[in-house]
């Protein structure tokens, strides 16, 4: 981590997909103990940054330095280990499942044993298997899933399917969290839920989260800084209120393109 508290820096992200250009020249970083939300219309490259960050995508130029390491390009499995951790917009779970084995899956990290001993499900890996499986049932109990912790993902409720999936990028215990709509298709009890648990994490572990939404009220109400992306680029950046009163957002926003 930098002097400054900057735990992950975006400099001059470029991504191309042919001839459309993703992201033109984008550059932020993530502070320790914050909320950072990027926004934007449809189209405006939101996943993208993301996904470079995450290294499903590999940009085009530009870097990603993650705690003091380029991690620019690396596979997604290496991104992971270190530290990063995202939900995604389209729900990434097993729906064949239980709650509690999704959660499980999230563990896998940190399950050092050989696959003798798993098959065999003795010494280090019943162990381990207690260890992970407290660490899991802490993080049911914060996310209030408790009634659903044994039901397949398959026959859960879809806001409940976003909750599980945040659980599931908890079990990594990251550095960074990173999520990518996490209240879309919610109703609005829903979305309060999910809000007050995203406000909960950032408090209890200071984990820093980066949060991709559309909902502005809820953006306004729980981030500490916005990043505003347009056509790939990063035409605003500031706190809830600079933004609310920037020409260019509001241009961007009520110029017919939302």
């Amino acid at each position: 981590m930098s002097t400054n508290g900057t735990l992950l820096q975006c400099d001059g992200i470029k991504l191309d997909f042919g001839g459309v250009k993703a992201l033109d020249d984008v550059s932020f970083d993530v502070r320790a103990g914050e909320i950072l939300a990027i926004i934007g219309p449809n189209g405006a490259g939101k996943t993208c940054t993301i996904n470079c960050i995450t290294g499903y995508y590999r940009p085009k130029s530009g870097s990603i330095v993650f705690d003091g390491s380029n991690i620019t390009g690396l596979p997604t499995h290496r991104i992971t280990r270190l530290g990063i951790a995202r939900t995604f917009q389209n729900i990434g779970l097993y729906p064949g499942l239980t709650v509690l084995d999704n959660l499980m899956v999230g563990r896998h990290n940190f399950m050092k044993y050989g696959f003798l001993a798993g098959g065999l499900y003795i010494g280090r890996a019943h162990q381990q298997e207690i260890e992970h499986r407290g660490r899991v049932e802490e993080i049911i109990d914060f996310l209030e899933i408790e009634h659903i912790r044994k039901q397949m993902v398959s026959n859960i409720a879809y806001g409940l399917r976003k909750r599980v999936e945040l659980g599931k990028a908890l079990a990594l215990e990251p550095k960074v969290l990173l999520l990518d709509e996490p209240m879309s298709g919610m109703n609005i009890e829903e979305k309060e839920d999910m809000a007050r648990f995203i406000i909960d994490i950032e408090e209890t572990t200071g984990i820093p989260i980066v949060i991709v939404e559309h909902d502005m009220g809820v953006i306004m109400d729980i981030s500490d800084r916005i990043i505003v992306l347009d056509f790939g680029r990063k035409v605003a950046e500031g706190t809830p209120q600079q933004i609310g009163v920037n020409p260019e957002v509001i241009k961007v926003y009520l110029g017919g393109r939302a």
